[in-house]
């Protein structure tokens, strides 16, 4: 089994890469038949812009971009999506959102020929997701935010696509707890993601 982690964050030594890195050993330290890949979209420089060429495929007028085909075939190799990212405004960073813009496009992550009938296509892929945030977690419950977040993404983004989030997961207080502590649940994340009993966290402050 095979995971792809995808990070996005400008900071190489940062908290969400290392934390993509635990839960990456800890995968491969549950069983000798698992791998993992890291996509690190800031150093990779992938440009995350919807531009009239992304338009033209997306309306099946043009063939896909080739930086995209190139990301699309790096998640059909895999069996599990894990995205790690920082919590920017309760949301993504652009980065990644553009990448999922981009890369979730019509005839590869669904079929929409505006006929009114949409075909989810990634039935088959496992979504885990990581947000790390400085808050805690009565500021997300308080306002909404973790509701808004799950409404946005689990459901708004990979839903749409058939893509079953098999587990959400909000590390919070990154701000002023030890990041071992963080690191822990990591790989906790990585060792039973390929778990079929494995459940949607809520939101953990480590």
């Amino acid at each position: 089994m095979h995971a792809l982690i995808v990070t996005s964050h400008p900071e190489s030594k940062s908290l969400t890469n290392s934390v993509a890195l635990k839960i990456g050993e800890g995968l491969v330290q549950s069983s000798s038949d698992h791998s993992f890949e890291i996509a690190d979209l800031a150093a990779e420089g992938f440009d995350p812009r919807f531009t009239e060429a992304d338009l033209a495929a997306h309306r099946s007028r043009a063939t896909t971009p080739l930086d995209v085909t190139a990301e699309q075939a790096r998640i059909d190799r895999a069996d599990s999506l894990v995205l790690v990212f920082p919590v920017y405004w309760w949301s993504m960073p652009g980065l990644l959102k553009g990448w999922i813009d981009r890369v979730f496009s019509n005839g590869w992550a669904y079929d929409d020929n505006f006929d009114g009938k949409l075909r989810k296509k990634l039935g088959h892929l496992q979504i885990h997701l990581v947000g790390i945030g400085g808050a805690d977690a009565n500021t997300y419950e308080k306002h909404g935010y973790d509701i808004a977040m799950k409404t946005q993404i689990d459901h708004g983004i990979f839903n749409y696509c058939g893509a079953p989030v098999k587990s959400s997961t909000r590390l919070l207080d990154s701000d002023s707890l030890d990041p071992r502590q963080q690191f822990d649940v990591a790989r906790n994340i990585g060792a039973a993601l390929f778990d079929k009993h494995m459940q949607i966290r809520s939101t953990v402050a480590a």
